[in-house]
């Protein structure tokens, strides 16, 4: 009876997704298990401060946990969007607080963050209106980063509070949902785990590769701005100058 029992339970622990899937898939797996579903909300909230941190890696594999009966499903989708709207919260009021431009210099100095992300979450918010903090959070970039200028701007705490919760929840149950619809098969998945892996590490890449680009066009401009305008001056006095010669 003994041996039964535990043939069964190593079974059952052999065929889990997060020991049946390798590298950093199963690593990331094994992380979220871990943490648990309030690791999911922590993660969350951090992915909404720091967006480099994608809620696309970890909401799908959170999702195909719970579908393969590792995590409660319905405790995942509501400390999930809990996570999404304190990490709103807090941008919300770092914007209404301390400003826009001071938080966006101050942000644009973590590794990864780029201050044209926020400036472009800022025209989406004037352009679209309050309403772009409810359609906003379906938008890469724009949906962690919205909240600042909405918060800067002033913007009624209810009804932002409202739309961050319906946009977060909308967005977060579509990508828990599909991967919990994975999770049900997840035998069938394990066969795809490489190129799992080998998504995960190029989407690393072209993040990193991308910041840097960024980073160094940046640096050219400014750089390239002083001689600009020492340059402007000079020309006016040279145009000035050869104008009085002509009228001479």
């Amino acid at each position: 009876m003994t041996t039964a029992v535990l043939t069964t339970a190593t079974r059952a622990a052999s065929s889990s997704p997060d020991a049946d899937m390798g590298g950093l898939s199963g690593l990331v797996l094994q992380l979220i298990e871990a943490l648990g579903e309030w690791g999911v909300a922590l993660m969350l909230f951090v992915e909404t401060v720091f967006p480099p941190i994608p809620s696309e890696v970890i909401l799908p594999l959170a999702g195909f946990l719970a579908g393969a009966g590792r995590m409660n499903l319905v405790l995942v989708l509501v400390l999930a969007t809990l996570g999404s709207y304190v990490g709103a919260l807090v941008l919300y009021w770092l914007g209404r607080v301390i400003g826009f431009e001071r938080t966006v210099r101050w942000l644009g100095k973590l590794p990864l963050v780029d201050e044209d992300d926020f400036r472009t979450a800022a025209a989406w918010f004037h352009r679209h209106g309050r309403s772009a903090v409810l359609f906003g959070r379906l938008v890469p970039i724009v949906r962690s980063l919205i909240s600042l200028p909405a918060g800067a701007d002033r913007m009624n705490l209810a009804s932002f509070s409202l739309f961050t919760i319906l946009g977060s929840g909308l967005w977060n149950s579509v990508l828990v949902l599909g991967g919990a619809a994975l999770g049900t098969q997840y035998d069938k998945v394990e066969g795809y785990t490489e190129w799992i892996d080998r998504a995960m590490y190029a989407a690393i890449v072209v993040v990193v590769v991308v910041f840097v680009v960024r980073r160094v066009r940046r640096g050219r401009a400014e750089r390239n701005a002083p001689a600009a305008q020492d340059h402007a001056p000079a020309a006016g006095v040279h145009g000035r100058r050869r104008a009085e010669t002509t009228g001479d």
